[in-house]
């Protein structure tokens, strides 16, 4: 397993004007070292973490020797969210409503720097961490060559807003706030179709309960035991802080972006809608002629970007090939 490593920035300029102290940027390296092959850097959603490859790997599926993301051929790149807390609890950050994906992206960027490297061959990134892209590439918008945002859209939508309100209400005011957080997100990520077909509403045998509660609580535990309360406060508020259009008009902004655009949604995804996905495509179209849109097929909803991996692999594979 690739260790983690971390650089340390002092009094980070943040978007709404005040300093931060002191970031703690963590990442992890995969595959050829940094300047010798191109550069891929892979961005976590919500509860994810600089682990992309390997047992534990989130997206193992997708990269690693000889996967799609061929780690014999790229060098690969995971960051940290600053305060997802990832095997260090000095990495906490409790002011998190002074965090913008925006500042995240920035210090992401920091961190390129620091391997003196000036083009990344794609950032891709799914949810929260595909937000983080989008911002990545208004920031410098000539420095990707291939932008892949995937399950996740440049500016917040009023339902995730409002979605994000419920879970910060549940994780500041709840007895037991991780575990009951998660599980209204659990269903915000899947669809009732979805579930259906998984249990079709039946019980478990051992316990009163149906097998759709057990397996929600059972969630619930899971990132209780691995999780902390101040790095979930923080990345559910980052979700509703990305905007690319916070300080240019959005033609200035497409314009600016000389990246291959790949929007990926899911079309039964009700975070962030396969519609909205669809607009935005249509909007970059009016712009750029290297915009491609891809739409993954699954009853599973948003989640999908993370189980249907056969039909991801095939949107990819020319990308990377």
């Amino acid at each position: 397993m690739s260790k983690i490593q971390k650089i340390v920035f002092q009094n980070v300029p943040l978007q709404n004007g005040v300093d931060q102290a002191k970031v703690i940027l963590s990442y992890q390296l995969f595959g050829q070292p940094v300047g010798s092959a191109p550069l891929v850097v892979v961005n976590h959603a919500l509860t994810g973490n600089s682990q992309v490859i390997g047992e534990n790997g989130w997206w193992q599926s997708l990269i690693g020797d000889d996967k799609i993301i061929d780690t014999k051929k790229y060098a690969v790149l995971a960051f940290n969210i600053p305060g997802n807390g990832y095997q260090d609890e000095e990495n906490l950050i409790e002011n998190y409503q002074d965090f913008t994906t925006y500042d995240v992206a920035n210090l992401f960027w920091k961190g390129i720097d620091s391997f003196k490297v000036n083009q990344v061959f794609a950032v891709i990134g799914g949810s929260l961490g595909g937000a983080i892209a989008w911002e990545m590439a208004a920031i410098r918008p000539k420095a990707i060559a291939n932008l892949i945002p995937v399950a996740t859209s440049w500016k917040a939508s009023d339902w995730l807003i409002g979605n994000v309100l419920i879970q910060d209400l549940i994780l500041n005011n709840s007895n037991n706030p991780i575990h009951d957080a998660r599980i209204h997100a659990m269903l915000l990520y899947r669809t009732p179709e979805s579930l259906q077909e998984k249990f079709n509403t039946k019980l478990q045998n051992s316990e009163r309960l149906f097998q759709v509660e057990s397996w929600l609580l059972h969630h619930g535990e899971k990132l209780q035991n691995r999780f902390q309360l101040s790095a979930y406060k923080l990345m559910n508020h980052l979700l509703k802080t990305t905007d690319v259009f916070k300080n240019n008009s959005k033609s200035e902004v497409i314009k600016s972006i000389t990246s291959n655009i790949h929007l990926i949604s899911v079309n039964t995804d009700y975070f962030f809608t396969a519609n909205e996905i669809k607009i935005a495509f249509q909007e970059v179209k009016n712009y750029k002629n290297n915009t491609f849109y891809h739409e993954i097929k699954s009853i599973h909803g948003h989640d999908a970007f993370l189980i249907e991996f056969e039909q991801l692999n095939n949107i990819l594979k020319p990308i990377f090939n």
